[in-house]
């Protein structure tokens, strides 16, 4: 395939096909298809251009095998070894699809675009929640009882999450399109849904998002502090409103005040059965230290560490809870402290390649970088990473970030 030449994003197929996999996000398995796409390409590319790869590469194939190997290394005492031996086939798409990303997205005049569409895209399923916020319908049909559902649908509640983590392109995108005042109108527009989405863990990480682009900003500490408490009125005002306008709104704020009653029927009523889910969780871990009981083997293995009378158990399947809901948790009940340490080893190793990259590509990086930070923050509540639809958006963010920092100025305009 040829080396990328300066035409316009139109013409440039694979990193369409790379955008495609985030439009088709909402569609569910169709978003496989592009994926794939791009993974057959970055096989070939990798293969046609081996005696010069981008330098993103090497970091991808890092951060895959630290991955990979968790998953892989918890199999072979996995209980539900079919389950995890299948999860680590669907894992192995993930190492061409990021070399293709890499080569689709190796030069560093592309990346404004690609980040603008990738905030465009964001952007249309906003405008489908103020839709859906003001009519009650939507593209994907009407919102439930509790929840905005949005683009995504009445029974895949993952409106919350999924913007709260793709918040940064369009601050980047609004930011550099519109200055200061693109920030200000960024988090404005995007607030009420993600509010009315009703999934606290995506409060928390829109919060993590804006207190890291308000510093980004302000650089000082007085006026990091005048801008935080600038953002919190806003986010108080439209909380407000959200409380008068929104019975669920004000139900999910009534259930997490229940944490400071201090008790423990009231705090895992705060945090809807999660705690019972973390306790067996951490029974799981203690029983199985070294490897755990095998990646996405969690379900399987509940009924087995949940308390008597646990409601997460479903007596006609034997199953329990899905995962963790908690990305320690869930690494090292699945994947033990072996697949922990890899873990730890590639976030180090993607730590230290955003210290050693030059201005220009943390500033290309800067969205997927804070995109993935906010996913991964530690003291939260999480989706299964290892999980299909959650673990495909986990690498398409992954994919972009080692592509940004490995793409290179030619020159061309």
């Amino acid at each position: 395939m040829p080396h990328p030449s300066n035409e316009s994003l139109t013409n440039r197929w694979p990193a369409l096909l790379v955008l495609a996999v985030l439009a088709l996000l909402p569609v569910g398995r169709v978003a496989e298809l592009p994926l794939a796409f791009t993974a057959i390409a970055g096989a070939v590319w990798a293969w046609r251009e081996r005696a010069q790869w981008p330098r993103g590469v090497r970091l991808a194939a890092l951060l895959f095998a630290c991955y990979a190997f968790a998953a892989l290394l918890s199999a072979p005492t996995a209980v539900a070894p079919m389950k995890s031996w299948s999860t680590v086939a669907a894992v192995l798409r993930f190492l061409p699809f990021a070399l293709g990303t890499c080569f689709a997205m190796r030069e560093a005049t592309l990346w404004p675009r690609v980040i603008a569409a990738a905030a465009m895209l964001v952007v249309l399923w906003l405008l489908d929640a103020w839709v859906q916020m003001a009519t009650g319908y939507g593209i994907a049909g009407a919102a439930t009882s509790e929840r905005l559902t949005g683009i995504f649908g009445a029974g895949n509640l993952k409106l919350g999450p999924v913007l709260a983590v793709l918040a940064p392109f369009v601050f980047v995108a609004a930011r550099a399109r519109f200055g200061r005042a693109g920030l200000i109108a960024a988090f404005v527009f995007q607030l009420p849904p993600i509010l009315l989405a009703g999934s606290r863990a995506a409060w928390l990480m829109y919060a993590l998002v804006t207190l890291a682009l308000v510093w980004r900003e302000a650089r000082a500490p007085l006026r990091f502090a005048a801008w935080c408490a600038g953002a919190l009125g806003l986010a108080l005002l439209v909380a407000v409103l959200a409380w008068w306008s929104s019975a669920a709104f004000e139900a999910r704020v009534g259930r997490s005040l229940l944490a400071l009653e201090g008790s423990a029927g009231a705090l895992d009523e705060a945090a809807a059965g999660r705690l019972r889910i973390w306790h067996a969780a951490e029974r799981m871990i203690a029983a199985h230290p070294l490897t755990g009981v095998g990646v996405r083997g969690f379900r399987y293995a509940y009924p087995a560490f949940a308390e008597p009378g646990d409601a997460f158990v479903d007596p006609q399947t034997d199953e329990g809870a899905a995962h963790a809901h908690q990305i320690v948790l869930e690494v090292l009940s699945e994947t033990g402290a072996v697949g922990l340490a890899l873990w730890l080893l590639g976030a180090v190793a993607a730590l230290r390649a955003w210290r050693r990259a030059g201005a220009a590509a943390r500033e290309r990086a800067l969205a997927p970088a804070l995109a993935l930070a906010t996913m991964c923050f530690p003291l939260n509540t999480h989706l299964a990473f290892y999980s299909a639809w959650w673990g495909l958006l986990f690498w398409w963010l992954l994919a972009l970030y080692c592509a940004a920092l490995g793409a290179e100025d030619t020159g061309g305009a």
